[in-house]
């Protein structure tokens, strides 16, 4: 499958990125003058209090907000709404129930005119990728929730984006759960070479998955910081290293 596994580029670039909502007859500042470049194949986590900005920052770059000023670029080009080189993955995987898994995953391909063969085709290779082929022809209902939401992964990849929008994705799973789709989506990401972007509040996730991790501040004036993740992969939560980094991330939040 050629046509999967050809090079994809991927590069962000965001210059003086700010964002503001209207709030009792004020501005709430949310974004303020982000300024960040992200390398085409990079896994970067996006973190950060509630209500510093993370989803706006996502939705953003996934063309579903407009910013007040500054751009997104995406491989050198400015760009606004939606676009084909972008897929969003959201914390509920948002199946449609009266279609199968394949057909759930070959449901973009089709809007886009491929042919149903070429869809399908597709779609099976991205299912079995997720490591559901035994259950591609299950309905939405008889899936468990980290299912439904590999099956959610599968679909955004079938339409093989450069870029992937990640959106608090297992922060409605169970612990053990969690964790396995964590090991999956680092496996997909390695194999797949897109560019990941990841909110999330869990700053174990952000150290096991990212390249580098984008803390958001919630204070008024305070800057955004970057923090790089030099962890070999495959990552082994119980390395001291590992340890050490995610005792840094906590500590950034002043927790022990």
């Amino acid at each position: 499958m050629s046509e999967i596994t050809e090079s994809r580029r991927g590069e962000v670039a965001l210059r003086g990125l700010s964002k503001s909502f209207a709030l009792n007859g004020q501005r709430l500042n949310v974004l303020r003058d982000i300024n960040l470049d992200v390398a085409g194949g990079e896994a970067l986590a996006i973190v950060g209090p509630s209500g510093c900005g993370k989803t706006t920052l996502l939705r953003i770059l996934a063309g579903l907000e407009v910013p007040e000023s500054g751009e997104v670029r995406i491989d050198g080009a400015p760009t606004s709404g939606v676009g084909r080189e972008r897929a969003i993955i959201f914390q509920e995987p948002r199946l449609l129930p009266w279609l199968t898994v394949l057909q759930n995953v070959a449901f973009g391909q089709s809007v886009r005119g491929a042919s149903q063969e070429k869809s399908e085709a597709r779609a099976r290779h991205y299912i079995e990728l997720v490591g559901l082929s035994g259950f591609i022809n299950a309905f939405p209902r008889q899936l468990s929730g980290g299912m439904a939401q590999r099956v959610g992964i599968a679909r955004a990849l079938t339409v093989q984006p450069e870029i992937l929008l990640l959106d608090e994705p297992f922060g409605a799973l169970d612990a053990m759960t969690k964790l396995t789709m964590q090991e999956e989506l680092a496996r997909i990401w390695a194999e797949e070479k897109v560019t990941m972007l990841l909110v999330t509040h869990d700053l174990e996730e952000a150290a096991f998955l990212a390249d580098r991790v984008l803390v958001l501040p919630l204070e008024k004036g305070a800057q955004p910081r970057v923090i790089n993740i030099d962890l070999p992969r495959p990552r082994a939560r119980s390395s001291a290293k590992f340890v050490a980094l995610r005792s840094r991330l906590m500590a950034e939040f002043g927790l022990h």
